[in-house]
């Protein structure tokens, strides 16, 4: 063991110096040394351990010899003062403070963190508690510990809502999935309830308005923009107002059948028919049709409104700018390869019990709640084959193309019947909407820089701030500035609207079997295709990197 004595401060009182001579004190070891430093004088200084390590190789390589003699001189413990560092998120919403305790030198105060902090430009979402905390945690901690922790947060930014448009009475094609309940508690599937109709100032829908969001802020203080929520439009049909105190409602003005549209409701005038046949002729009606009986071979009915069927079609055509309702069934044949008997075209939705040999197509939705057999159907959004309970639902041959997913309880059947599905066809034309918006941004952009540069090229006020047509110009400039900027953040909304839609196309867009998919079901969905060559029983089909993907999870 080594006398205290070698180990002394050195002048400056920064370092513990040790003096030994080999001959007279060694051999020694680490450990000796480490000793010394244990001395409440050395306590809590900084070993420095290539020095120790050195010390020791020296004094025991010439101990015994006559070099060892003479002393040697090391340093082998310092003071150092303690150290803060900030580091900041690779998102900058992040900022972290980390403390590393004196060795005998000075502590961190307060002032050296507001210092770091400045230097690394932090400016918000400072927390002054998880400071001070980090700050009482750093007062009772041994020379050199650390302590850390997260001291400043950003505000993430919130995008605003988009509008919504919310329906407020039912529509004709409702009925169909609300057949009336017979005292005995079984469902009359040919009784659908009373006609809907409303009365003038009924509420029709009421629209809930976008929101602007609100930005957010990085650490740095760098403002985030949102997304504001994007508008959508709610307009008077034929029928109808704005409520006289809320232009947000939308009121009937007349007596009638309400009609969903694209921008929002209208009420129709009615035509109640019993039979369309030959005797009665072809229908060319200005408002809603409701048809209490059938719709017979050959005849047309087009409406402005809904068409609404209590009975069958059979192989006769219906053209409606709003919904198609067909309460029993529609039946066609096959009158050569690829051509139907009957015709169903909705500007809005179709809906019926039973299809089988027929053309369908809508801008909307298809709704089947019992078969769809060997017809040919077209939706711009979903086709959906089930009852309400989710118990029944065929679709069996033909070809169903829907724009956004495809769901039935069976596609096809257990003879092997060639069924063709195709759903999510379109995301090539999202992206040349994609790429048409880009361009068109970088125009504005171009040429909101032109305006800017014309803008700075003007000579001062003073020159010109009495020339009424340099005032009418420089008017017209910064009106066509700020006409440029709404267009570029409607766009820009736009663009973001479409690029979600894009990078999550596949994930939304779908076939959805509920119990099976029978052998010889060609299955599209995108580019992807796949023909069952076995049974499968409840999944979702999905277009996973442009091939076809089952995912029994939901069974």
């Amino acid at each position: 063991m080594l006398e205290a004595s070698v180990a002394t401060l050195s002048a400056d009182k920064t370092k513990v110096e040790l003096r030994i001579i080999p001959n007279t004190h060694g051999p020694v070891s680490e450990d000796d040394i480490n000793a010394l430093l244990t001395q409440p004088a050395f306590a809590t200084l900084f070993p420095i351990v290539p020095a120790i390590h050195k010390a020791v190789a020296e004094i025991n390589a010439i101990c015994g010899q006559n070099p060892g003699d003479h002393e040697l001189f090391f340093a082998i413990a310092e003071r150092k003062d303690g150290v803060v560092s900030i580091s900041v998120s690779d998102n900058k919403m992040q900022a972290s403070m980390k403390i590393t305790s004196a060795w005998g030198g000075k502590e961190i105060t307060l002032p050296d963190v507001l210092n770091a902090l400045k230097n690394q430009k932090i400016k918000m979402g400072l927390s002054k508690p998880k400071i001070m905390a980090l700050m009482q945690r750093l007062s009772i901690l041994p020379p050199g510990e650390v302590c850390e922790g997260i001291i400043a947060c950003g505000k993430v930014a919130v995008n605003g809502e988009n509008a919504i448009l919310e329906r407020k009475v039912g529509l004709a094609r409702e009925r169909l999935l609300q057949p009336q309940e017979r005292e005995d508690g079984s469902v009359d599937m040919r009784n659908l309830g009373a006609l809907i109709t409303v009365k003038p100032n009924d509420i029709l829908m009421i629209k809930i308005p976008a929101t602007i969001g609100t930005p957010g802020f990085n650490v740095h203080g760098d403002v985030q923009q949102q997304t504001p929520g994007k508008d959508k439009p709610m307009e008077p049909g034929t029928g109808t107002s704005f409520h006289p105190k809320d232009p947000n409602k939308l009121i009937a003005t007349v007596s009638g059948q309400p009609v969903e549209n694209k921008k929002g409701m209208q009420v129709d005038d009615m035509l109640q028919i019993k039979d369309v046949d030959v005797r009665f002729g072809h229908v060319n009606f200005k408002g809603s049709i409701l048809i209490t009986g059938d719709v017979h071979e050959g005849m047309e009915v087009k409406a402005t409104g809904d068409v609404t069927v209590m009975g069958f079609v059979e192989s006769a055509t219906i053209e409606a700018q709003g919904d198609v309702i067909i309460s029993k069934g529609v039946i066609g044949r096959l009158i050569k390869e690829q051509e139907l008997s009957t015709h169903i075209k909705a500007d809005g939705q179709i809906c019926a019990q039973f299809v089988q040999y027929s053309n369908l197509d809508a801008q909307g939705n298809i709704l089947v709640t019992k078969q769809l057999l060997h017809s040919h159907s077209t939706a711009g959004d979903s086709i959906t084959v089930s009852d309400e309970q989710g118990r029944r639902g065929d679709l069996v041959g033909g070809i169903a193309t829907a724009s956004k997913g495809i769901r039935a309880i069976t596609f096809g059947a257990t003879a092997g019947t060639k069924t063709e599905l195709f759903c999510a066809m379109h995301r090539g034309e999202l992206k040349q909407q994609l790429k048409a918006l880009d361009d068109s941004i970088k125009e504005i952009v171009v040429a909101g820089l032109e305006l800017e540069a014309r803008l700075r090229k003007l000579p001062p006020k003073t020159e010109w701030q009495n020339d009424a047509g340099m005032i009418e110009q420089v008017k017209m400039m910064l009106e066509q500035k700020k006409q440029m900027a709404e267009e570029r953040i409607k766009e820009e909304q736009e663009y973001a609207l479409l690029f979600n839609e894009s990078e999550g196309y596949f994930d939304n867009y779908y076939i959805k079997a509920e119990k099976h998919i029978f052998i010889n079901v060609e299955l599209h969905v995108g580019n992807a295709f796949y023909r069952a060559q076995r049974e499968h029983s409840t999944c979702v089909v999905k277009n996973v990197n442009q091939e076809i993907s089952f995912d029994y999870s939901n069974r």
